[in-house]
């Protein structure tokens, strides 16, 4: 247990400290906001406490002796430590970390962070892209947006929307490429997502058509998959969330009025047990969200 009659007042820590940065017990005094006869008083304490001098007078200077260096290289990374867990509570008050799909990032969620800093304003939401799951607590995350069924390891699992996907292509493909119908998507230039190799044959099939197994270009990112249908390199299933000012501005087209439901959804996930007051307040906002 601590002896607690060891543990100078904190305001003799402060003078100490400020004193044996500036050599000055004046200047010490003016960050503190504290007269020279102050931080004199103060440093009385604390050597009293030491039970010797801590600084030799030099002048108007003051500098550390052997004894006052030996408690400076105690004192200041005590007073570090403690900083730090201050911030480490502050931080899960107002800070967190978020894993999010690159796509879902950049055109659902960053757009809509100004309605949480309005009305949160003191809540810091850092954003990174990660696109594979991995252990949430082991690479300190707080969070992560997730695209599937609720199956994250380990995780509660907070729904948000599931989307749907729109067949886009260039003004204009559709008819330099006779697609008029459907079934014209078969024997047409396709572009495929590189994790839904399926997708046009599931968009055909919901409409009643059976196909072969069909093929095409992939793209690894939907906005990639989004930029190349829009330079007229074939037609393309993309969320429809995710191309809307590109479908605003008529750099992709809706040649079909189907849209695929998907079978998946987006989901707010992070690890179990108790979460920091950041995270509810991220989580609330969130998942009230309408799409």
């Amino acid at each position: 247990m601590t002896n607690r009659s060891l543990l100078p007042p904190m305001g003799a820590i402060h003078a100490f400290v400020e004193s044996a940065a500036t050599e000055n017990f004046s200047t010490a005094g003016a960050r503190l906001g504290l007269s020279q006869s102050a931080i004199s008083r103060q440093i009385a304490v604390i050597e009293a406490m030491a039970g010797t001098p801590l600084f030799e007078r030099r002048g108007r200077r003051v500098v550390l002796n052997a004894a006052g260096r030996q408690v400076h290289a105690a004192l200041v990374p005590a007073l570090d430590q403690i900083a730090g867990a201050m911030r480490a509570v502050r931080a899960r008050e107002s800070e967190l970390t978020v894993a999010t799909l690159p796509g879902f990032g950049m055109r659902w969620l960053a757009p809509r962070l100004p309605q949480l800093s309005a009305r949160h304003p003191d809540l810091i939401v850092n954003l990174t892209v990660r696109i594979d799951p991995f252990d949430l607590t082991r690479e300190g995350f707080d969070a992560a947006i997730h695209f599937g069924a609720p199956d994250w390891p380990d995780a509660e699992h907070h729904f948000l929307f599931e989307e749907d996907q729109a067949a886009v292509a260039a003004p204009g493909w559709a008819d330099a490429h006779d697609v008029y119908r459907p079934e014209h998507v078969i024997n047409a230039p396709l572009l495929f997502q590189s994790l839904r190799p399926t997708a046009w044959n599931d968009w055909l099939a919901a409409q009643g058509i059976a196909a072969p197994r069909l093929t095409g270009a992939r793209f690894d990112q939907f906005m990639i998959l989004a930029q190349a249908a829009a330079a007229g390199s074939g037609l393309a299933l993309i969320p429809r969330f995710l191309i809307e000012p590109e479908l605003a501005a008529g750099t992709l087209v809706e040649p079909f009025a189907h849209r695929l439901k998907s079978r998946s959804a987006y989901w707010l996930v992070h690890a179990k047990g108790p979460v920091s007051p950041a995270l509810v307040r991220f989580r609330d906002w969130l998942t009230g969200l309408q799409t």
